[in-house]
């Protein structure tokens, strides 16, 4: 739903705005929700009352607050962020769709074209490794959005890590890094391969030593930073303005929603199919994956149980936070550019997207923790037709985005 609320701005200056939801109002308004067993009604279904309760509660919740000027270089300006940035830096403009949400930003660490070029730089740069050997776009290339096209990585020592590299794209609106969240931040994140003993290997001061010995580094540093000295903090942060600035919002799909491209029929199925809940009583029998891969973003939960396995090998989530109900839980993906991510789930077990999508169909497995979106299907999954999974896959193959893609050779030419 889109909440308007309004505000006076001076569209001239920069602004903060901060906006307050009362979440108290969503249930104990006027319009109170109340629901019980006996209740048929869906939040999901086309018309349903509790949908339209629902909308009207949390619209009337929100309200603005505290309209203030902001701006990330004023704030360095007067010292409030506690980091050196270069007087002649030059902000970086981020490009988003009209159909995502406002991304929180880092405010210590605001986005400079020079920060950006700086974190390209060392993102490719493989003297971040042990043996030099590695880059962070060795388990990270920009023809695979970002991902790698085998199971499992191999480290600089030539051991083989235990979780699939992630994709790297839309990472301004996560809240958490890693297939177990264990990051909670992309600057606490980027450093951390660095260091892991079956990945890049390598002890940051002899990272940043091998960096300070490249002089052309310290130009590059004092122009992001306003200062030629070279630690892993600003190491971490041109990484992390490199990372934020990877967005992907043009895909057949986004063109199809701007008025730009129609579906195929297959495609416009699987488009219906994915959107749509399964729910025989009401007679919906959707594939039901907006759940968990909704809005703009294909993203809409952070961690969940998917059924892979009945007893866990992995115990993912679980091992960060201790809390049982968190057992067999992994960062759920974006779809975004699903088509070019192969191999799939945390474990790169699957090697298709007709592998993933037979999974929920018959191969989900129940457990505990088993995510309750999943947890009321049949056994097995959600039953679909050969024809409707062809459907599916047609979809989601609509939202691989070429332009984030970078063409073979310029990708081949990042990696030297």
């Amino acid at each position: 739903m889109t909440i308007e609320l309004p505000v006076t701005l001076d569209l001239n200056s920069g602004r903060e705005l901060q906006v307050a939801l009362d979440v108290g109002y969503v249930f104990s308004a006027p319009n109170k929700i109340e629901l019980s067993d006996a209740s048929d009604t869906t939040h999901s279904r086309t018309n349903d009352a509790l949908a339209g309760q629902l909308r009207q509660n949390v619209e009337a919740a929100f309200a603005a607050k505290n309209v203030r000027e902001y701006s990330p270089f004023a704030e360095l300006a007067r010292g409030t962020n506690h980091i050196e940035i270069a007087p002649n830096a030059t902000p970086y403009r981020l490009t988003i769709s009209q159909f995502a949400p406002q991304p929180d930003l880092p405010r210590d660490n605001p986005l400079t074209g020079e920060g950006v070029a700086l974190g390209s730089r060392l993102f490719f740069d493989r003297r971040l490794s042990a043996d030099n050997s590695q880059s962070c776009a060795t388990c990270h290339h920009p023809r695979e959005a970002f991902s790698q096209p085998r199971r499992f990585s191999r480290g600089v020592d030539g051991d083989i890590g235990t979780r699939n590299a992630m994709p790297l794209l839309n990472l301004a609106w996560k809240s958490s890094f890693f297939w177990d969240g264990r990051a909670a931040t992309l600057r606490e994140q980027v450093l951390q391969p660095i260091q892991n003993p079956i990945e890049m290997h390598e002890s940051l001061a002899n990272a940043v030593a091998k960096i300070a010995a490249d002089k052309d580094y310290h130009r590059l540093f004092a122009n992001a930073f306003g200062s030629p000295e070279i630690i892993s903090d600003k190491i971490a942060r041109a990484l992390e303005q490199f990372l934020l600035v990877q967005v992907s919002f043009d895909s057949k799909f986004d063109r199809v929603m701007n008025g730009a491209a129609t579906f195929t029929d297959e495609e416009q199925r699987g488009f219906v199919l994915f959107n749509t809940e399964y729910d025989p009583y009401h007679g919906q029998y959707g594939a039901d994956c907006f759940h968990c891969h909704g809005g703009p973003l294909f993203q809409s939960q952070s961690f969940a149980n998917n059924g892979l396995d009945s007893a866990f090998r992995d115990l993912g989530r679980y091992q960060v936070t201790k809390r049982a109900g968190d057992e067999g839980k992994f960062a759920v993906p974006s779809l975004r550019n699903v088509a070019v991510t192969a191999p799939y789930m945390h474990d790169g077990r699957f090697r298709t997207l007709e592998e993933v999508v037979e999974h929920y169909c018959i191969g989900m497995k129940r457990s505990a923790t088993l995510d309750p979106n999943l947890a009321k299907h049949p056994d097995g999954g959600v039953p679909l037709s050969a024809e409707d999974k062809r459907a599916l896959v047609a979809f989601l193959k609509t939202l691989t985005d070429r332009k984030f893609l970078p063409p073979p050779a310029a990708a081949n030419f990042a990696q030297k």
